[in-house]
C-alpha cells in the first residue's frame, strides 16, 4: 500500500493535529477524532472518537462515561489511517500509555507524549522506537533534575512510614490518582503495609487489577479506620477534612520536582520523594540516543532544553502555538 503524505503538523490551542491524516493528538478540546495517549486528565478529553490503547479506553471510560466512543489498538499492532501506519508503543508512564509511530512515504515519526524510560511495577516499560523526526515531552528538561536510583527512593520511603507508624502517627502519602497511587500502593503494600485509599484512586485500581496489574490488598477510605495504616489520597482531594478524621498525621508527597530543595514547604507536606512517572534529564537524552532522529521537536517543559539538544549535535526546535509545522 501508498503511504500518504505527511508533511505538515499544526499547533492549535495547545493541541497537534495532523491535517493529512485528520487526527489530533493529545486535543485539549473535543474533536472529531483524536489519539489520546494516556488516561490523565490533562490528556485525555471526551471526543467523538477517541483512539488509545485498550488499557487507557478503560480508563476513559471510568473517568469521562460509560459512553466514550473507543477505538482501542494493542501495542505492536499497526493501523491503517488515510494510507499512513500507525503504531501504539509503550510510553511506561502510566497504565495504558503508549507513544505514536506514524509511517509515511517521507519516514517514521514518533509523539512520546508523556514517558518514561525506568522501570514500574504497575505499567508496561518504555520502549523506543528509531525514527525520523521525534516530537517529545521535556518535562524535567534541566541539568539538576536527575533522579535518584528508584531503590533508594523507595527505601527512603518506606523509612519514613516506619517512623511515622512507630511515633503513633497516621503517615499520608500524595499521589495522583491515576498512575503514581497504584506504583505507591504496589511499593508500600509490597512492604507488608495495610493500605487504605481514596475512593478515586480505588476506581482507577479496579481498572488496574481488571487489566492484569497484580496490586495488594486494600481498603477504600473510612473516616475513623485509619490507624496503623498507610493513606493513599490525591493532591486533590478535599484534604484537611480528612486528615482532621486522622489520628496525628503525617504527609508525603511523591513527585518529580522532589529534586527541588524547597518542594515540601510548596507542597505544604512533611516530606516529598522524587518519585516520578516522567524521565528525569539523563533520560531524556539517552530516548533521543536511542531513537536517532535527523529531527527533535519539543513540548510541555523547559525550552532551554532545545539548547542542551544543540550542544549534542541534534536539530532541535520548541514547538510555539498557532503554526504549521513541516515535518521532513
Amino acid at each position: 500500500m501508498k503511504r500518504t503524505s505527511v508533511r505538515v503538523f499544526s499547533l492549535v490551542k495547545g493541541s497537534l493535529y495532523a491535517s493529512e491524516l485528520d487526527l489530533w493528538i493529545d486535543a485539549s478540546a473535543g474533536r472529531e477524532r483524536c489519539y489520546v495517549s494516556h488516561g490523565h486528565s490533562d490528556h485525555a478529553r471526551r471526543h467523538a472518537l477517541i483512539i488509545a490503547t485498550p488499557e487507557s479506553g478503560a480508563i476513559c471510560r471510568s473517568r469521562l462515561g460509560d459512553d466514550v466512543a473507543l477505538e482501542t489498538h494493542p501495542y505492536g499492532e499497526p493501523f491503517d489511517v488515510a494510507s499512513a501506519r500507525l503504531t501504539l508503543f509503550s510510553a511506561g508512564h502510566v497504565l495504558g500509555s503508549s507513544q505514536l509511530l506514524i509511517e509515511c512515504e517521507q519516514g517514521r515519526f514518533v509523539y512520546t507524549g508523556d514517558f518514561k524510560l525506568g522501570e514500574s511495577l504497575t505499567c508496561a516499560q518504555a520502549t523506543v522506537e528509531r525514527c525520523d523526526v521525534l516530537l517529545m515531552e521535556c518535562t524535567f528538561g534541566r541539568p539538576r533534575y536527575v533522579f535518584p536510583p528508584r531503590e533508594e527512593v523507595c527505601a527512603a520511603l518506606i523509612a519514613w512510614v516506619n517512623a511515622a507508624l512507630d511515633d503513633g502517627a497516621t503517615p499520608v502519602v500524595y499521589a495522583y490518582s491515576l498512575g503514581k497511587a497504584q506504583e505507591a500502593m504496589a511499593i508500600l503494600g509490597g512492604a507488608g503495609y495495610e493500605l487504605m485509599v481514596h475512593n478515586a484512586i480505588d476506581r482507577l485500581a479496579r481498572v488496574y487489577i481488571e487489566h492484569g496489574v497484580a496490586l495488594p490488598p486494600y481498603l477504600p477510605y473510612e473516616a475513623g479506620a485509619t490507624d496503623g495504616r498507610v493513606v493513599i489520597l490525591p493532591p486533590s482531594a478535599g484534604n484537611a477534612r480528612m486528615l482532621a478524621e486522622m489520628t496525628a498525621p503525617r504527609t508525603a508527597m511523591l513527585t518529580g520536582w522532589a529534586v527541588d530543595s524547597g518542594a515540601r514547604y510548596r507542597g505544604g507536606v512533611d516530606a516529598a520523594f522524587p518519585l516520578s512517572d516522567h524521565a528525569d534529564f539523563p533520560s531524556l537524552l539517552r530516548y533521543v540516543e536511542l531513537a536517532q532522529p535527523r529531527k527533535v521537536l519539543l513540548q510541555h517543559g523547559f525550552k532551554s532544553f532545545v539548547n542542551e539538544l544543540r550542544r549534542c549535535g541534534v536539530d532541535a526546535k520548541f514547538l510555539e502555538p498557532n503554526v504549521q509545522l513541516s515535518l521532513f
